[in-house]
């Protein structure tokens, strides 16, 4: 199955639907442990496992509007910076959960604030969805900022992926309207 993602664009970024052709630069961000210190249990995945996992997420079929964006500089389209997600948070529906993750090369460039926020702006006004949750483990300051700088208010805990994270939350209705 093809999706169709809407391509999505920034004064400096083109965030696209993620493909195969990418899945070294995925795997070569997921495979560094300073990008993994925060995800789940801190761990780099298993190498085959990974690849199978984020081969499958591809196609994955979250609803209309929603799933993962491979972000790049307008710049330099064929450079993989990191990727965005909105998707239903697992065990926690219908809550939709919104994502970031970038290679530790380009952190500190506001890629990750300026990608969230188009696709936080997507997620209310083109998917119609009502509320974005974010789950983020407490030591990570850098996402817990990215979270803030997009408007979202801290609301709490929530165990997610395997970990006690803090759970922030932009706006007020459910997560689907």
């Amino acid at each position: 199955m093809t999706l169709s993602l809407p391509a999505l664009e920034t004064e400096r970024l083109i965030l696209g639907k993620s493909a195969p052709d990418g899945l070294e630069a995925i795997l070569a961000m997921d495979g560094d442990t300073e990008v993994m210190r925060y995800i789940s249990d801190g761990t780099v995945p298993d190498a085959a496992a990974h690849r199978a996992y984020v081969t499958e997420g591809f196609d994955e079929d979250f609803g209309p509007g929603l799933g993962t964006w491979s972000v790049f500089l307008r710049e330099a389209p064929d450079n993989f910076l990191g990727w965005v997600t909105i998707r239903p948070l697992p065990g926690w529906e219908p809550d939709i959960e919104i994502g970031w993750r970038f290679a530790r090369a380009v952190w500190g460039k506001g890629y990750a604030t300026e990608s969230a926020k188009a696709l936080l702006r997507h997620g209310f006004e083109t998917v119609g969805l009502g509320r974005l949750v974010a789950v983020i483990q407490e030591p990570n300051i850098a996402s817990v900022r990215v979270a803030e700088k997009i408007g979202m208010r801290q609301a709490g805990r929530r165990m997610a992926w395997g970990s006690d994270c803090l759970l922030f939350v932009a706006g007020s209705g459910p997560g689907r309207l």
